[in-house]
């Protein structure tokens, strides 16, 4: 990092409530996603990463994603100069936020920190932000209107089991209408798209903390060995292996 007076690293904070998400925008530096006590969810395109407070996401300068929160928390999000920050990163990466670097990220939320101690904070927090691998989940919604709304529907209550059928008679199209639109885009099977969408809303709760049985129960699978199966063929690892907390 160049010796420029301007901070390398500027972290602000934002209050999320329940369930809201930021539109989508893009910025000019590059951005690491990360609450300290709560679980984030970082959207781009169809891609969804959930983020607990061990993980954050850095999100390269000019990249257009929406960031949210499914309950109420708190985002303390660096900003990062990308003519000072020493990573060649060019899509969004999942980094550990290991108690060094959260001390060292709420160190520099101090906008009153005199610049000859910023710079060596700058330095070291560049210094131990490292990748993890944690496999993404998409979900592209179809563009078909009454498929769209059954996807909306779904991702309100991914427990819903009905099939086509019973779906189209909601939305006014037959079943060979919804499959090919399904086929179409998001291009996959309506059980496979509702898979995702089961899986995107598992990865939030666990996240949280509640427990793989009632995570099965919640996101419409009749038993956890069901779940499980579905999300190791999906992640490849198991559900309570997928966040991999630091020892």
């Amino acid at each position: 990092m160049s010796d420029s007076g301007r901070p390398a690293i500027s972290v602000l904070d934002f209050a999320l409530a329940h369930g809201q998400f930021f539109p989508d925008h893009e910025h000019p530096v590059h951005q690491l996603a990360w609450s300290p006590a709560g679980v984030l969810t970082v959207r781009v395109g169809a891609r969804s990463w959930v983020l607990p407070p061990h993980l954050g996401l850095f999100i390269p300068a000019g990249l257009r994603h929406s960031t949210g929160a499914h309950r109420a928390t708190t985002m303390l999000a660096p900003y990062l100069d990308p003519a000072r920050f020493p990573r060649d990163w060019a899509s969004p990466t999942v980094v550990r936020i290991a108690p060094l670097a959260r001390g060292l990220i709420e160190y520099l939320a101090d906008p009153d920190l005199p610049v000859e101690r910023r710079r060596p904070a700058e330095q070291v927090l560049s210094d131990v932000l490292h990748p993890v691998g944690v496999a993404t989940i998409e979900v592209r919604e179809p563009t078909d209107p009454r498929a769209a709304e059954v996807a909306r529907a779904l991702a309100v209550d991914p427990a819903d089991d009905r099939g086509l059928e019973a779906w189209g008679r909601q939305v006014g199209a037959s079943v060979r209408t919804l499959t090919r639109a399904f086929a179409a885009e998001p291009g996959s099977s309506f059980t496979e798209y509702r898979t995702q969408v089961r899986l995107r809303a598992a990865l939030a709760l666990l996240a949280d903390g509640v427990p793989v049985g009632t995570v099965a129960h919640r996101v419409g699978y009749r038993s956890p060995s069901a779940f499980i199966a579905a999300f190791r063929r999906r992640t490849g690892v198991a559900p309570g292996s997928y966040f991999g907390e630091p020892e």
